[in-house]
């Protein structure tokens, strides 16, 4: 069997010995710097989309073809459903925001479900009548979602404060007792 040795010169390793140290305290310090950067941007967008973030202003179309902006619900505790009809988890939640807004609506609660811009206005009607849901049903035109921070996933509620600050927002089917929380907390 055919070896090969290499000879190893102790003075050349002595001498590349202090480069690998300094490089290894360059790579250390590089892993120091990118993680308190990855920090500071996690907190500042926790901050940005978490801490009084208020809700924007647009204007929503109804079922009914009348408008409705969130200006006008200023002093009101509101929800905004963003939903679909093709989408199995609004379907599923459904019965417990028509329970919510029932529960909460002689406090002055409104909610305003916001159909997504895809969701044929034919069955968003059917759906609605069907439901007898007894809250505002706007179709979106896509100008709503984006403006409250490019909403793609359904079901994605928010809850806003008198003031128009987002307290909540949940994306995914809501976890309703800690819901009722908030709107009870918001409500004073």
């Amino acid at each position: 069997m055919e070896t090969c040795s290499a000879r190893i010169d102790p003075h050349t390793v002595f001498a590349l010995a202090p480069r690998v140290n300094r490089l290894k305290h360059a790579l250390t310090v590089k892993r120091l710097i990118f993680g308190i950067t990855a920090l500071a941007l996690g907190v500042a967008a926790w901050f940005a989309f978490n801490a009084n973030q208020r809700a924007p202003k647009t204007r929503f179309t109804l079922l009914s073809g009348q408008k409705i902006s969130t200006a006008q619900l200023t002093g009101k505790v509101y929800l905004v459903n963003f939903w679909a009809t093709s989408c199995s988890a609004c379907r599923r939640e459904m019965p417990q925001m028509i329970e919510t807004y029932e529960t909460f609506k002689n406090q002055g609660v409104e909610l305003i479900a916001v159909a997504m811009a895809y969701d044929p206005p034919a069955h968003v009607r059917h759906y609605a009548q069907e439901m007898r849901l007894p809250f505002k049903v706007a179709i979106d035109d896509g100008s709503a979602a984006r403006q409250f921070g490019d909403v793609q996933l359904t079901p994605t509620t928010f809850v806003v404060s008198r003031d128009g600050r987002i307290l909540k927002r949940y994306i995914g089917i809501p976890d309703f007792s800690a819901l009722y929380q908030i709107i009870q907390s918001a409500l004073g």
